[in-house]
């Protein structure tokens, strides 16, 4: 199973609080050493961790070239009317650097405690469905009149759109149940899971077949669908074959050690790219 999408290479880093400059530093470090994309984890709720959409605005300002992203960002504490003018403010002032991971959420004791809502499966798809519609309808500054969507957990009803972002921010979903999976095959611009979720490659691929299934059923295209992939593991030889034969195009390397980081850009980065290119070869002979 390989899409065809030539490999991209970055970093999945956690918000600490207790050293933010280093937490920035970091960042510009990835970016530095020639990674892709920069992206945090975002759980509001921790008190150990900054917030993770003030943290992508100061890193932006700090950074020239990379992608920044949540890996995901909470949608239950987070209003997607006012998070779709966050996204296009910071992708006019990066200059077109922003991606939107978005997740249903998860730690609902946690979100509950902070004052947000708590949802089954079933209600957190949903909402998840309504949230993108107001958000890409807010963007959408080409179209006529003003917003007006009515849900059950999500509602704009006469808002403004815009501001429009600077170029088209693609929606990457956190995801691993059927009915979130068939969601993104519909609607999402990517797919962006933990690779350490899943028990066997196996259910990897089973996730793409799924969404691969609803996207075509859809009318779309899967290989339009960005295949992304949190994991901890660095070795070329297992990279290049989740990219030949599990669909993965991109690699966000879970570290929070700048040795580890440049090493992974440096090193692993370009060799999984020369794998995956011979292989390619291999196929197309």
């Amino acid at each position: 199973m390989d899409y065809g999408r030539e490999p991209t290479f970055g970093v999945f880093m956690t918000p600490f609080a207790a050293q933010p400059q280093g937490t920035v530093e970091l960042a510009v470090h990835a970016e530095r050493v020639g990674l892709d994309l920069v992206t945090f984890q975002d759980h509001p709720y921790q008190p150990r961790f900054l917030d993770t959409w003030t943290l992508l605005s100061y890193v932006a300002a700090r950074t020239e070239r990379v992608t920044l992203a949540g890996d995901v960002l909470n949608l239950p504490l987070r209003l997607p009317a006012v998070l779709a003018s966050s996204v296009a403010s910071l992708d006019l002032l990066s200059g077109g650097r922003v991606a939107l991971g978005l997740g249903a959420g998860g730690f609902w004791d946690a979100i509950v405690a902070v004052g947000g809502p708590r949802r089954t499966p079933g209600e957190a798809v949903d909402a998840l469905e309504e949230a993108i519609g107001i958000i890409r309808e807010r963007w959408d500054t080409t179209a006529p009149g003003g917003v007006f969507r009515q849900g059950k957990y999500y509602s704009a009803v006469g808002a403004k759109r815009g501001p429009a972002p600077a170029h088209g921010v693609p929606i990457w979903i956190g995801a691993y149940r059927p009915r979130m999976l068939a969601l993104i095959g519909r609607l999402g611009d990517g797919w962006l899971p933990s690779l350490g979720r899943y028990e066997s490659l196996k259910e990897l691929d089973e996730g793409h077949a799924r969404i691969d299934e609803s996207a075509l059923a859809a009318g779309r295209d899967p290989a339009s669908i960005r295949r992304l992939a949190n994991l901890d593991a660095s070795d070329p030889d297992f990279l290049a074959d989740l990219a030949l034969s599990h669909g993965i195009d991109t690699f966000l390397f879970a570290s929070d050690d700048p040795t580890a980081i440049e090493r992974f850009a440096r090193g692993t980065a370009p060799e999984v790219r020369r794998l995956i290119a011979a292989g390619r070869r291999i196929t197309a002979g």
